[in-house]
């Protein structure tokens, strides 16, 4: 397993940007496929973007898509998540994945990943 530390959240006005990082250290094979989701309160867990970094392919959640970028670093250690025309509706705690399931990769389905980080809290204001 991995452990991931999120950071990069915080408040902002609604059509503004917030860029997240989540940075891995362990296994570097147990992050093979990594992801971003995201809990409101009250609401269930919701799959916001994945990305393979070995071949950089990319997959996001419907209610993102268009106005978010995953990315990661050259070292695979470092996921990022862009995200822009943000709205009242993307406020939640956004929570790093990872997990070592490459061969079915990007992937939206929570139950594949085994590292998760704490957590940073994005709020995003009318």
């Amino acid at each position: 397993q991995n452990q991931l530390v999120e950071s990069g959240g915080g408040s902002v006005q609604s059509g503004g940007s917030l860029r997240l990082s989540c940075s891995a250290s362990g296994d570097r094979n147990g992050r093979a496929c990594m992801g971003w989701f995201r809990q409101a309160q009250g609401q269930d867990r919701e799959a916001v973007a994945s990305i393979y970094p070995g071949g950089r392919s990319t997959l996001y959640g419907d209610s993102v898509k268009g106005r978010t970028t995953i990315s990661v670093n050259e070292a695979r250690d470092t996921i990022y998540l862009q995200m822009d025309s943000l709205k009242p509706e993307d406020t939640a705690m956004y929570y790093c994945a990872a997990g070592p399931h490459y061969w079915h990769c990007p992937i939206l389905t929570s139950e594949k990943y085994n590292s998760w980080g704490r957590g940073t809290q994005v709020t995003v204001n009318p």
